[in-house]
């Protein structure tokens, strides 16, 4: 794929509109590396402006952040706004909620200001503008999709309607859970519970948040953050479900249906 690196474009004199910051799981992570590539198509069909910082890009210092380690997290955070402040960076766009989340809500106290939007946002951005058309009889017609609202994106920053009004446009059929939006289940992978061992009880979060979505007896489970789709795609497999329900970035539908 080609994608513009934000060294190349400052190099060639160019500004791009905004910077897609990747984060950890969309560099790394084999399955959200899928949603990086999704929302770059995205982009890239667009011709939208855009450029990704590549290597000079690091944690964002969430994990460290939430697991306690203060330190670590404001190192990691300086390092990132002298990044970003050199290239004089407006606006960013990111597809995970916990970079989103951060970025928008926690850089500001050590001198990193930023328009910080995540990808479900911005996809309706682009729906509102008429920008993004999808194609006729699109390849989720007739499905069932139920939305898992991810904890920094609903309860941390009440983002509720950008994902479904995206989802709406796909032509398939909406269903809820019954805990949803502002009542909705964490996956089980937030505030850094993603990298430790888990404490015991009857069952894992995961699991159980799953189940509520293969209840609602839908053939996709859309999701808007890398953490949840890993969360949401362990709990579907215990539940042997994998060749029925499919775990996916909203980013992933629409690129899918895109002309």
């Amino acid at each position: 794929m080609q994608i513009p690196r934000l060294s190349d474009t400052v190099a060639n004199g160019e500004t791009p509109g905004i910077l897609f910051w990747v984060g950890c799981a969309g560099s790394f992570d084999q399955r959200a590396q899928k949603i990086t590539i999704a929302f770059a198509t995205i982009l890239n069909k667009l011709e939208i402006k855009y450029a990704i910082l590549g290597k000079e890009e690091a944690c964002t210092g969430d994990p460290a952040r939430r697991a306690g380690n203060e330190f670590l997290f404001q190192m990691m955070a300086y390092n990132n706004i002298q990044i970003l402040n050199g290239y004089g960076i407006k606006k960013i766009v990111t597809a995970c909620p916990h970079c989103f989340n951060i970025l928008k809500n926690e850089y500001a106290e050590l001198g990193g200001n930023y328009e910080v939007i995540h990808h479900t946002t911005f996809l309706q951005q682009l729906i509102d503008e008429g920008k993004l058309k999808l194609k006729e009889g699109g390849s989720f017609k007739g499905k069932r999709i139920t939305y898992h609202d991810s904890c920094y994106l609903g309860r941390a920053n009440n983002i509720y309607e950008a994902p479904r009004k995206v989802l709406e446009i796909l032509d398939a059929e909406l269903v809820e859970m019954k805990r949803c939006r502002s009542k909705g289940l964490c996956c089980g992978a937030g505030g850094a519970q993603m990298f430790k061992e888990e404490e015991k009880g009857t069952t894992r979060i995961n699991f159980e948040r799953s189940e509520e979505a293969i209840e609602t007896g839908a053939n996709i489970i859309a999701a808007a953050c890398p953490f949840c789709n890993t969360m949401l795609t362990d709990g579907v497999k215990n539940k042997e479900k994998e060749d029925t329900v499919k775990v996916m970035d909203v980013a992933e539908l629409i690129a899918a249906s895109m002309e």
